[in-house]
């Protein structure tokens, strides 16, 4: 598998499990069609379509595409960290029973961890 070079603060949050701070990631206010992809392994992770504005200071979305995000028990034992199924970069959190969406999912993602690309226009 081939693997993108990362910066040190994309390093800090992919690989060191880290996280952007709120507010300041560059797809927090993005909500242009397209998908979002892994930024480490170019997976696709997520469509426009599914993102909505939680006001927490991250891109969420109430559904991955299907086999794209693994999720596994967080170090802290109370939330649940969700990784790309693909590399295993870090992308986040994921919270239910919230209940912004009909889906009651809301996963919390740091913009650094994915890229964004447009859908074209025909």
């Amino acid at each position: 598998m081939k693997l993108n070079k990362l910066t040190k603060e994309e390093e800090r949050v992919i690989v060191g499990k880290g996280t952007e701070m709120p507010f300041t990631g560059e797809y927090d206010s993005n909500f242009r069609e397209g998908i979002y992809i892994c930024r480490r392994c170019n997976a696709p992770l997520y469509n426009s379509k599914d993102k909505f504005d939680a006001h927490c200071g991250w891109p969420a979305f109430d559904q991955e595409i299907k086999g794209a995000v693994k999720r596994l028990p967080d170090p802290d034992g109370y939330r649940v960290e969700i990784e790309c199924a693909n590399c295993g970069a870090h992308l986040g959190h994921v919270f239910e029973g919230e209940h912004y969406t009909d889906k009651n999912t809301r996963h919390c993602v740091n913009s650094i961890s994915m890229k964004f690309i447009p859908k074209e226009k025909k």
